[in-house]
């Protein structure tokens, strides 16, 4: 008798529950790298001072409403910080979120004497060294301390103001050097490993096509020299067998089947050759895929998806490769299916990938470098993106005969 399997409907419940959430844990996945973390206790410590602490009116407000004016404003940074960490913004959009981060910062130093307020602007200054070249950076940077010096002259009256001014900088340098130099080594390592995974690919790809041309050689070796040579045999053995003094002799009828059986064999081992022209992209698509650790790559490719030469093969591998940059890159994607087959006269690419990107996409240098290989080959590209904001790319290239 079979035991009966049984399982709790609690666990399949919890199963559910976890499979749903999923995707909300994959969003709000970015609101707990360090820096933010570090962020939102900076957050916190402003805080403790606008919540638990009486504002000393600069006059640019009601005292009435002075103070539900600095909590509402603690409050709108804070959103208006996790909305930029969320989202997937243009950079421009981004740009946009740190300089209302910013304005509503300096409205609460303008408004009220916090000592510790002129901190947001700390955040601020580092979320724009991810944002801005050097050189805008820094007269941004000048130009925010210069505002805060004035304010800090005129409507806060300090007897110290420079001091005060050169604390808060320090800092707002420090955080932006730490942010930039961070992303800097970020976008060096993802090009070390994008040229390494190249050089490996390239590699590979190299030593496919050596194996591909050896195999044309040896399948055209086999067909032409050892199969004119079996065949001249036959016609001599049959030539020997029709000798009266030879008829009944039969080694020679032997010689004959053995040479009609090794002459078949050839040209099954021929046309098995044949039957594998073209260059497996294989191991070279898994050595471009290797360095990624995100996302993850699941590749799918049929038997008889092979590209006849290198430009089809580089317009393959440069395909996989550019779609590879944008969904790690811009997509924030967890996972990209790839698959290679074979459509009837044409070879098709097939990539797609789960990431949360959102508005209509533009074909940059990249995609249109890829476009313009395939292009020139006889391919074609198709690239949109689905509902859930991931990207769906489809390139076809013709099958050489």
């Amino acid at each position: 008798m079979v035991p009966e399997v049984t399982i709790s409907r609690q666990r399949l419940e919890l199963a559910r529950a976890a499979a749903q959430a999923a995707p909300m844990l994959k969003h709000l996945r970015p609101l707990i790298d360090p820096m933010n973390i570090a962020a939102y206790l900076a957050w916190v410590a402003i805080g403790l001072e606008v919540w638990m602490s009486s504002p000393k009116s600069t006059g640019l407000l009601p005292a009435a409403v002075l103070w539900p004016t600095m909590v509402a404003a603690h409050a709108a940074v804070l959103a208006l910080f996790l909305f930029g960490q969320l989202g997937t913004w243009t950079l421009a959009m981004r740009r946009g979120l740190v300089w209302a981060q910013m304005l509503i910062a300096l409205v609460m130093i303008a408004s009220a004497r916090y000592t510790a307020v002129p901190v947001l602007l700390i955040i601020a200054m580092a979320q724009n060294a991810q944002l801005y070249p050097a050189r805008p950076l820094a007269l941004l940077f000048v130009a925010v301390n210069a505002v805060i010096y004035a304010l800090l002259r005129g409507l806060w009256q300090s007897s110290s103001p420079v001091l005060f001014l050169i604390i808060n900088a320090s800092f707002q340098l420090f955080a932006m050097m730490t942010s930039w130099y961070a992303v800097t080594a970020e976008r060096s390592r993802d090009a070390l490993l994008a040229a390494n995974a190249d050089l490996v690919a390239t590699r590979s790809l190299l030593a496919e096509s050596v194996r591909d041309s050896e195999r044309l050689r040896l399948s055209r070796e086999l067909h032409d020299i050892a199969g004119h040579k079996l065949t001249a045999l036959k016609l001599n053995l049959a030539a020997l067998a029709r000798d009266p003094r030879l008829a009944d002799h039969e080694p020679v009828a032997l010689c004959a089947q053995l040479a009609d059986e090794l002459l078949a064999d050839i040209r099954g081992v021929v046309q098995q050759m044949r039957l594998h022209d073209g260059m497996d992209l294989r191991s070279a698509l898994v050595a471009l895929a290797a360095p990624f650790p995100k996302p993850q790559v699941h590749l799918e490719l049929a038997p008889d998806a092979r590209v006849a030469d290198l430009a089809q093969a580089e317009a393959v591998l440069r395909s996989v490769q550019e779609a590879l940059t944008n969904a790690a890159r811009h997509g924030n994607a967890d996972h990209i299916w790839i698959v290679l087959r074979r459509d009837e006269d044409r070879i098709a690419l097939d990539i797609r990938d789960d990431g949360r990107g959102s508005g209509a996409l533009e074909f940059g240098n990249g995609l249109s470098g890829m476009r313009e290989r395939l292009e020139a080959i006889g391919g074609r590209l198709q690239v949109e993106r689905n509902a859930a904001g991931g990207v769906q790319l489809l390139a076809t290239l013709p099958v050489i005969a």
